[in-house]
């Protein structure tokens, strides 16, 4: 990429300072450099001995034009192909579940040891009337044996068991193995007849004839994993007293997730085993994608209702929120396996459960893994370590420093482990808080909002970023490349040409800086504040980063030094994922260097986290009740292109809106996206029916793509790793 001669350090200089540990990267030292060289391709994924194929290096062009001294955006280069991974293998929805009663069922030996004891009840009276069958065609590997265990890792903080107030288990996969979902958006990226859902509680709906109303129709006598039946009621509490109780903060959406265009959407309970929700415009289709695993987490309405204050006058908010700390075992759930036992910053374990409703074709409840055990890691890193020496049996290959090490040991015939790289859809992005009213606190936070909502200094802030520096600082090899933000390469609606790209300019982020008033008129080189209640005082920003998002840190103190050469003071704080969460609740924040999310790669299932159409979303324009949220004019402009997209049935006429999309979004530097690169599934080779191709992260991440409770181990391989807790059973008192 073409730099100004007028940079206070060299680029090797630069470089130098971006090592950080963050991987050990190979860092070219040139002091100008061709737009987006393309690094030599070095890996491979699935054990495949076949190195990744890079694409042809774009031929290097001249110097970006310049205008008033300030240089015009660049054409985005194409990225390269990763070899080795498998094509995913698509079904229609009734090759992948049906519901229907069959002739008999089954059990591991242990449970039917219990139901000859009087523990349990026969599995016939445990499972739904019509339960959940998935064929044998479906399975990657084939029908399953029961028992053996998968071993994991996690490394956030568990709050507790409080889903639907929003209180965190803990990620890693373990919310998605204790909560259930009326439809699920994971296992779309399987499906090959059409992009919609895929049933789950809701085991079919239907539009009323004039689009006004969609009837659901939950999965009669499914019951929770203390026997306790789930019904409507259940999902009423959720809907009521979760999402719609102003005081119940955290939940995971809120009303303004349930309108449009400023109309509420109703929902009611018919009967026991029937819903129906309420829409101010015709046949919304895309509002079934917010009834999924992010927006509408089921709670247990006889666990919780007891302690919410709507039904409790002796208890308040913030101890209905904390009502099910992480020790309060087991937990009731209607997911695969339940949670027995806890030890803080040391293990998780659950047993099966054995109220669990999914059956396969020959009439085997599932799951077939009688446990899995958790193992607490200070980072993420730790578990793609343990996987590399078969300690572990799943990890997401999403932490830089690992890439080249664990690329290279996938290519072993040996490794007891395989990879699946996935697209282009792990960025790193640079959010700029643009809330005018929402988190300010004092002259400071007011002042800056004011500033981030100027695209001038947004502009200067993406000139300021050697994105192809940082690339090479992040992780060694072909792994990551500059990114301008806004939708991922990987992403179906991603436009190149719709990509407006400002290259790396000192000299132009200064000049417009100045443009909007910004000097440094006592020499120290930092920007004073031109006017207003700060007047004369020095710029300084905040800037955050969560720990555990390997490689957020190492771009956060990158853009530190960066920002320092354009005269802004950025003062930086590593802080842990549940913090920051409390961060963007409050919206206290200036800026944060995040790992996004899906919404970039799969706006058609996440369409209310790319503009400002919901309250709580995105974070970087967030509001609350009550806040005054003035949009900007090109926010505005999103806004309808967003509502086009959402509601258009065409695809083709939805990736035409998409290009508008990526186009506005980054010409106005919305947000500021800095390398982007792929995600690699690794699973250990013994953990069977692992679908083809399933990716690390698309519509959702790995547990909810690929369906744990299918996964099942050989007979001749589960001694080697033995259950802790053989044969116990989740029991409630």
């Amino acid at each position: 990429m073409t730099m100004d001669n007028s940079n206070p350090i060299s680029r090797r200089e630069f470089l130098k300072l971006l090592s950080l540990g963050a991987g050990s990267g190979i860092l070219a030292a040139c002091a100008a450099a061709p737009p987006a060289e393309q690094p030599a391709a070095t890996t491979a994924a699935g054990g495949s001995t076949a190195a990744p194929a890079a694409s042809a290096a774009p031929a290097a062009s001249a110097a970006p034009a310049a205008t008033g001294g300030i240089l015009d955006p660049i054409p985005y280069p194409e990225g390269q192909v990763m070899a080795g991974s498998r094509t995913p293998k698509q079904f229609n929805l009734d090759q992948m579940v049906t519901y229907k009663k069959l002739d008999k069922y089954s059990e591991p030996e242990y449970i039917a040891k219990a139901v000859q004891a009087g523990q349990l009840p026969p599995v016939e009276q445990r499972l739904p009337e019509t339960p959940q069958v998935i064929p044998a065609a479906f399975f990657a590997d084939g029908v399953g044996t029961y028992g053996g265990v998968m071993r994991d890792v996690w490394a956030s903080p568990t709050e507790g068991w409080n889903w639907g107030a929003g209180v965190s288990q803990g990620y890693f996969g373990i919310n998605s193995i204790v909560i259930e979902e009326l439809v699920k958006t994971g296992p779309m990226w399987l499906r090959g007849d059409k992009l919609e859902p895929v049933p789950n509680l809701a085991k079919e709906w239907a539009w009323s004839d004039d689009g006004m109303s969609l009837t659901m129709s939950l999965v009669k006598g499914i019951r929770w994993s203390d026997g306790e039946p789930f019904t409507a009621d259940d999902v009423m509490f959720t809907w009521e007293d979760l999402i719609l109780d102003a005081n119940v903060v955290r939940a995971p959406s809120k009303r303004s997730s349930w309108q449009i265009d400023g109309k509420d959407i109703t929902l009611e309970k018919v009967d026991d085993y029937t819903i129906k929700w309420t829409f101010p415009v015709a046949k919304p289709a895309y509002k079934l994608f917010d009834m999924n695993e992010n927006y509408f987490l089921i709670a247990p309405a006889h666990i919780h209702k007891p302690m919410h204050p709507k039904y409790n006058k002796d208890t308040d908010y913030q101890k209905f929120q904390d009502d099910l700390p992480p020790n309060a075992l087991p937990v009731v759930t209607l997911g695969p396996w339940v949670p027995v036992q806890y030890k803080t910053d040391e293990l998780m374990i659950f047993r099966r459960n054995p109220y669990y409703w999914k059956v396969d074709e020959s009439g085997q409840q599932l799951p077939y893994l009688n446990e899995i055990i958790f193992e607490h890691a200070s980072t993420g890193v730790i578990r793609t370590s343990k996987v590399m020496a078969n300690a572990c049996d799943h990890t997401n290959v999403e932490n830089p420093s690992t890439y080249r090490e664990v690329a290279t040991r996938a290519q072993d015939p040996n490794a007891p482990f395989r990879l699946e790289w996935g697209p282009e859809t792990l960025g790193f992005s640079l959010l700029i808080n643009q809330s005018l009213n929402f988190g300010t606190t004092d002259d400071r936070t007011k002042e800056l909002r004011k500033l981030f909502r100027q695209q001038k200094f947004r502009r200067a802030l993406s000139h300021a970023i050697d994105r192809d520096g940082i690339a090479k600082s992040v992780a060694d090899g072909p792994f990551f490349r500059a990114w301008p933000g806004g939708l991922y390469p990987g992403s179906q609606f991603f436009d190149r040409d719709s990509t407006v790209y400002y290259p790396y300019s000192v000299a132009s982020a200064k000049a417009l800086l100045a443009e909007i008033g910004l000097k440094d008129t006592d020499g120290n080189g930092i920007l004073l504040w031109p006017d207003g209640p700060l007047k004369g005082q020095p710029i300084v920003i905040g800037l955050t980063a969560v720990e555990d998002a390997e490689g957020a840190p190492t771009i956060a103190q990158a853009l530190v030094t960066l920002f320092k050469q354009i005269g802004l003071q950025v003062n930086y704080r590593q802080i842990q994922g549940n913090a920051m969460n409390e961060l963007n609740t409050s919206g206290q924040w200036d800026l944060q260097v995040s790992r996004v999310g899906q919404e970039w790669g799969v706006p058609n299932v996440r369409p209310r986290d790319i503009a400002p159409l919901a309250l709580e979303t995105p974070v970087f324009s967030r509001a609350g009740e009550g806040v005054e949220r003035p949009l900007q004019d090109f926010e505005q402009q999103l806004v309808s292109i967003v509502q086009q997209f959402a509601a258009e049935p065409d695809s083709a006429k939805q990736k035409d809106l998409m290009k508008q999309y990526q186009r506005i979004h980054t010409e106005q530097a919305y947000t500021l996206g800095v390398v982007i690169g792929r995600y690699a599934l690794g699973m250990t080779k013994t953990i069977k029916n692992v679908p083809v191709g399933a990716p690390a992260f698309l519509y959702q991440w790995d547990y909810d793509n690929f369906l744990p409770e299918q996964f099942w181990i050989a007979a001749e391989d589960q001694s080697k790793v033995p259950e802790t807790q053989a044969d116990v059973i989740p029991t409630y008192s």
